[in-house]
């Protein structure tokens, strides 16, 4: 198979194009168009469908499905009744730095809204995951991420009460939560994780400010000290369309 001189190592491989040839109508329109943004700023908005169905000389249906999956990729995004350019991807490292740091490292003001702090025994499911007594307070803290003011995901922490029995006074929602355990002489040792892609609900949704349909990357963690103690189970929901991840690996 010949490689294109000029196709990027990290792009489908002859441009998703199948050897026989023949690509669905609405795939060569998103080509075009993907080839378009390119030359176009943040912000800069889109032709309407109409125009962009009359220059392409295909359907309107043709040229919304192409869009539509600019969207869900991250390329486009929905402004008021039209479309302009989304700016890139949020790169999130998977470590144990914290979502701020992260945020921070690419130029961008973190952010959070506190939906729920919740204080209830723990039960029995999340006991025997995280490693706690069944019945013991538990701590949960939702909050909605932010990135610049744009909501881009919503996380869920548990956290046993024991290991700050002061969270409701003491913690600012909006500050990062590691950044707190750390003031109080607590240090994260390890963590498990599990990524997955999920579509969201309707109320995480609601609180995202996404469509039911786009889809999600779920982060599950549980994290423990430095002595190996059980510290805090988390699960985060990332907008697909708005962030990816990295790590490094060593053999």
């Amino acid at each position: 198979m010949d490689y294109p001189n000029d196709q990027a190592p990290g792009a489908p491989v002859r441009q998703g194009i199948p050897e026989h040839g023949r690509i669905p109508k609405y795939y060569a329109v998103k080509a075009r168009l993907d080839h378009v943004i390119g030359a176009l700023d943040e912000g800069d908005p889109l032709p309407t469908e109409r125009d962009l169905s009359e220059e392409y000389e295909v359907a309107r249906e043709t040229v919304r499905q192409a869009i539509r999956e600019l969207v869900l990729e991250g390329k486009l995004r929905r402004q008021g009744r039209g479309t302009v350019v989304a700016g890139p991807k949020l790169e999130q490292p998977l470590s144990l730095a914290s979502y701020t740091e992260g945020v921070r490292r690419q130029g961008r003001t973190p952010g959070r809204t506190l939906v729920t702090l919740d204080r209830f025994p723990c039960p029995a499911a999340l006991a025997a995951e995280a490693g706690l007594e069944r019945g013991e307070p538990v701590w949960h803290l939702e909050r909605v991420l932010l990135a610049d003011d744009e909501r881009v995901g919503l996380e869920s922490t548990y956290v046993a009460v024991a290991r700050v029995p002061r969270l409701d006074v003491d913690f600012d929602p909006d500050s990062s939560f590691y950044a707190f355990l750390h003031r109080h002489g607590i240090a994260f040792g390890d963590a498990d994780e599990r990524i997955e892609t999920v579509l969201a609900t309707p109320r995480e949704a609601l609180l995202i400010g996404t469509p039911p349909a786009l889809p999600m990357l779920l982060i599950h963690r549980i994290s423990r000290d430095t002595e190996g103690r059980p510290l805090e189970r988390v699960r985060t929901l990332y907008r697909g369309d708005r962030f990816s991840f990295s790590t490094h690996l060593r053999g």
